[in-house]
């Protein structure tokens, strides 16, 4: 199979209720603005490319990724194209200005632009955030616009004041222009699947981004978020599908899961998860990748690339095959919850 041949597993899938199309496989951007390490822009560009060319359509980045540097990447590549061959979601929350002194709040971005962020939440805010990520995206529109971490990983104490604040001021911007389709789907992004449901109770988004929440080692976001949004029609994209790199790795010295050093618990039942893949013949990684999509109300998850090699290495991960038995088995030892919705 050429680089450039249509994949049958990034046939595109509706996003909730939005009327929007989208790849089973997105290309997430977070990894373009530098993050744990420098990246130089004719790279992050070729990786873009790279997931054009082998099919993806849904490109996600956000304000936070390198202080801007990510969208300022990842524009330079999409703006050559079409714009109806490809779906743009960013995100709402922070808003950006120079920082001539020097950045003091890099989270994790070693290099990105010379700004720093602030968090708003209110209306002003949202639409300031949003046409200065169409200035560095070099862009007129985006599709999917997305409230960025109102949950406790972000804010701890200060959650429910930020979550209320985002109800009554972002969420009402988004909604306006969700109305007047300057965007096509509105939603949130964050890292904690109650928020999710606490946010589709209280408004009416279309579409959720939740990160290493659904995964093959944790299916927590199955006792209340999921069924909530199969049955009210909200489209929910994937990362963080690897927890932080544990499920790509496997349970190797240094081994990170949520985004800090994996405890001695969730190495080894990353251990015995690999172990059952191996018995199977499967990579880890490709069980990984593979799991989420089965649930009906995910269309896709976003994974992130540096470079032309891993995006090739993501693709081919769609086309390896997975048999059955291995989730059977996987359910059985209790390494997968038997409610969970598995690949046929």
């Amino acid at each position: 199979m050429s680089d450039d041949a249509p994949r049958a597993a990034l046939a595109r899938r509706p996003l909730g209720r939005s009327g929007l199309e989208v790849t089973a496989l997105g290309f997430g951007s977070a990894p373009l603005g530098d993050l744990y390490a420098p990246l130089d822009d004719a790279t992050a560009i070729a990786a873009v490319d790279a997931a054009a060319a082998g099919g993806v359509t849904l490109f996600d980045t956000a304000p936070l990724y390198g202080r801007g540097l990510a969208e300022h990447r990842l524009g330079t590549a999409l703006r050559r194209r079409p714009r109806e061959s490809f779906v743009l979601s960013t995100k709402v929350g922070r808003v950006l200005a120079p920082a001539p002194q020097g950045v003091r709040r890099r989270e994790g971005y070693v290099g990105g632009l010379p700004f720093e962020a602030r968090f708003d939440y209110g209306r002003d805010g949202a639409l300031r955030s949003l046409e200065q990520s169409l200035l560095r995206l070099g862009l007129a529109s985006i599709d999917v616009a997305l409230i960025h971490d109102i949950d406790p990983w972000t804010h701890g104490e200060g959650y429910d004041a930020r979550f209320r604040e985002a109800v009554g001021g972002a969420y009402r911007a988004l909604h306006e222009l969700r109305e007047q389709k300057v965007v096509r789907a509105i939603g949130i992004g964050v890292n904690d699947a109650a928020v999710c449901a606490r946010m589709v109770r209280e408004t009416d988004i279309d579409c959720v981004m939740l990160a290493g929440r659904y995964t093959l080692l944790e299916q927590g976001a199955l006792d209340d978020f999921l069924p909530l949004a199969a049955q009210r029609g909200i489209g929910v994209l994937l990362g963080g599908v690897f927890n932080s790199g544990i499920l790509a790795t496997g349970a190797q010295s240094g081994a990170h899961y949520n985004y800090r050093a994996a405890p001695p618990e969730v190495l080894a039942r990353v251990a015995r998860i690999d172990a059952v893949c191996r018995s199977h013949g499967v990579a880890l990684p490709h069980a990984a990748i593979r799991f989420p999509l089965a649930h009906p109300a995910v269309p896709s998850v976003v994974l992130g690339a540096v470079t032309p090699d891993e995006v090739t290495r993501n693709l081919a991960a769609f086309d390896a095959p997975i048999p059955a038995a291995l989730w059977r088995d996987l359910a059985a030892e209790g390494l997968l919850r038997k409610d969970a919705p598995v690949p046929r």
